[in-house]
């Protein structure tokens, strides 16, 4: 089992992510802004069900990597870090777009397609399954028992943060695209604070000791 320690800063990690404007806020803000909440909602358990999908996708790859060579540990580790790094400066780079809250036009759709389309944005959103094998590595350790067992509990804590956060953003959509179009410096804040923290977990990742 994953320490509490390990597991309050990997929430902290997840919230940052959630909060980071992605495909998956930005198809359920718009989806409960042009279909309303229980749209959005609809869509979210769609969302979630993805989340699986990578969550059990990313435990098999990554017990295979923990399991194989050293060099591929160091490679994903590598890999992960210049990830971060890359959304690090997609979030603070000039003209960077950032926020959920434009939303596009979405026609209205029945509850199985707002349940299919949820799944399919963040079931085919490659960057998800990169953020699993970029950020899951960095509180994994063999001491801690199963690499699978403490993947699908990082899964697990990664899918509740989000789910509640994207609840929480879809149940007040409205108010809150109101309140930062009268208010637009705090987006320019949300990505500085999102960089930098995307950044500190590239150096921790990069700078983390090989697992034997």
């Amino acid at each position: 089992m994953i320490p509490a320690t390990e597991l309050a800063l990997f929430a902290l990690a997840a919230l940052v992510m959630v909060l980071t404007p992605g495909p998956n806020m930005i198809y359920l803000v718009s989806r409960s802004l042009c279909q309303g909440r229980k749209a959005g909602v609809t869509s979210l358990f769609g969302v979630a069900v993805g989340f699986l999908v990578h969550m059990f996708a990313a435990a098999a790859g990554l017990t295979a990597v923990f399991m194989a060579i050293p060099l591929a540990y160091d490679l994903l580790k590598w890999l992960g870090a210049a990830y971060l790094l890359w959304l690090a400066w997609q979030a603070v780079k000039p003209g960077a777009k950032s926020s959920p809250f434009e939303p596009r036009a979405l026609a209205p759709d029945s509850p199985l397609r707002l349940f299919v389309m949820g799944f399919l944005t963040n079931a085919l959103n490659p960057k998800i399954a990169v953020f699993y094998l970029s950020v899951f590595p960095q509180f994994i350790r063999p001491e801690n028992g199963s690499v699978f067992g403490q993947s699908v509990q990082l899964g697990l804590v990664q899918i509740a943060v989000s789910f509640s956060v994207n609840l929480i953003l879809i149940l007040s959509a409205a108010r809150l695209a109101a309140w930062f179009a009268r208010n637009p410096l705090w987006l320019a804040v949300q990505r500085w604070v999102m960089g930098f923290v995307l950044a500190g977990m590239a150096v921790r990742l990069a700078l983390d000791p090989r697992r034997n």
